[in-house]
């Protein structure tokens, strides 16, 4: 994907350019499915993904990975937009450009999961996902109950 911009940001899918620093510092002490999250930990994930990043000027301010085999299936997840530039659509236009550049690919499969986002997502195409009961999972996170809002 070539970088893009709009209204003075950038989006790059360049993983060279990702501060690992920031974005760390965002899933670990300001998201709530990562609270806690080493370093080492989201370094590793974002080295086996496809990490998208926004920037404004040399500042990064969003952020994204999509685990991906790059054919068939993408699961996008720790999407964060710095708390100072949310309601500018950034997050819209990061998860939009996310599944074109994955599109284009030949994916045709994405999921995703939030706990209290569902409509920004509903307009980008997302809907609950269908079957539910056909998937299963083994979760070890110690964030499991945050994730589903129980405290």
């Amino acid at each position: 994907m070539e970088d893009l911009t709009q209204g003075g940001y950038v989006l790059t899918a360049d993983p060279k350019r990702v501060d690992f620093t920031r974005v760390h510092r965002w899933l670990s002490e300001e998201s709530y499915w990562a609270v806690g999250r080493s370093y080492d930990l989201v370094a590793r994930s974002i080295d086996g993904s496809l990490p998208y990043s926004i920037f404004a000027g040399a500042e990064q301010m969003g952020f994204a990975r999509a685990v991906t085999d790059g054919a068939t299936f993408a699961w996008i997840c720790d999407v964060f937009i710095d708390g100072t530039h949310r309601g500018r659509g950034l997050g819209k236009w990061l998860i939009d450009s996310i599944l074109a550049d994955l599109s284009e690919r030949g994916v045709q499969r994405f999921l995703l999961a939030t706990r209290d986002a569902q409509e920004v997502y509903r307009r980008s195409g997302f809907a609950e996902l269908e079957g539910a009961h056909r998937f299963m999972e083994i979760d070890r996170r110690p964030t499991r109950n945050l994730i589903f809002g129980r405290a």
